[in-house]
Order: structure tokens, then C-alpha cells, then sequence
């Protein structure tokens, strides 16, 4: 089971001037939207409280690992070990992504537990939801956001399972 949520900081609240409608990528996966994630993998929490995590970026980055872990055209039936890794930009904290078959281990590297196995087709459907589910929060706390081309390109690259 996969449980992904996030919380905004008002530490690093976005500033005042920002015009949602055209920011650019860069603008909208790093500077924008701080905070921290929370994962539950397998009963295991690998939630970051740091409060200056790009939300967006995670979200975003987290659906390219999962689509990154599916290159090998066997699918589910591959032995072969494909690895992604997830780094935290402002720091040199990593998850850490490992498929075999169906199964994808997760590790935290700031984290002494063991790793965390879910099945890759339930991370890719939450991954997917928790990018939408974001994307939403964000549009409904900035209206113009769903307005920026950025944001159409991502939400059709990743639409809901």
C-alpha cells in the first residue's frame, strides 16, 4: 500500500508578483510550491520535514521515475534490475527506486530502515493521482496556474489510471 500526501510551508511562501499563467518550467518545479511530502510505502514512512521541498517537482519527477522503471519491454516479467533515483535539489538526499518483476523496492538514504516493496503498477496509479491531486490544490489556491501550458503538457503526459 502507497499513501502519498504533501503539506505547503509558510516558510517559503511563493512571491506575491508571480504570474502562475506563464511560469516557467523551472519557475514551477524548483522555486515554486515549498513544503514537504509524505510517503507511506508498505507500512514504512519515508516523509521528508524539511519544509523546503518543491512539491510540484516531486510530484512531477516521481511520475518520471515510475515511467523510467517501465523501459524494459518484458514489463513484469524482467529479471533485469532497472534503478532510478529521485534527489532532493536543495540537498544530497536521494530515493532510491529499484524494480525487478513487478516489484519496485524504495529507500530513503536519509532513512536507517529497510527498504519498502510495492507493486509497480500501484505506484505508477498513485503517482499519477498524487500529481493530479496536487495540481488541482495548486489551481484552486492560484486559478491562473491552470491557465499555463506547462501544466496541460504535464497533466496529459500523466493522467489518472
Amino acid at each position: 500500500m502507497i499513501e502519498l500526501g504533501y503539506s505547503l510551508s509558510p516558510r517559503f511562501p511563493d512571491p506575491p508578483q508571480t504570474d502562475y499563467r506563464s511560469a516557467a518550467v523551472r519557475s514551477l518545479r524548483y522555486d515554486l510550491f515549498c513544503g514537504d511530502v509524505f510517503l507511506d510505502a508498505d507500512g514504512l514512512d519515508f516523509s521528508t520535514a524539511w519544509g523546503w521541498v518543491p512539491v510540484l517537482d516531486f510530484a512531477w519527477a516521481l511520475c518520471d521515475i515510475v515511467e523510467q522503471l517501465d523501459q524494459d519491454p518484458r514489463g513484469s516479467r524482467s529479471a533485469a534490475v532497472q534503478t532510478a533515483d529521485l534527489d532532493f535539489t536543495q540537498s544530497t538526499e536521494l530515493l532510491r527506486f529499484a524494480r525487478r518483476f513487478g516489484l519496485v523496492e524504495i529507500s530513503a538514504t536519509w532513512l536507517d530502515q529497510p527498504p519498502a516493496v510495492v507493486r509497480h503498477e500501484d505506484l505508477r496509479r498513485e503517482a499519477r493521482d498524487f500529481l493530479q491531486d496536487v495540481l488541482a490544490d495548486l489551481a484552486d489556491l492560484h486559478p491562473e496556474l491552470a491557465d499555463n501550458p506547462s501544466i496541460w503538457t504535464v497533466q496529459g503526459r500523466f493522467p489518472r489510471v
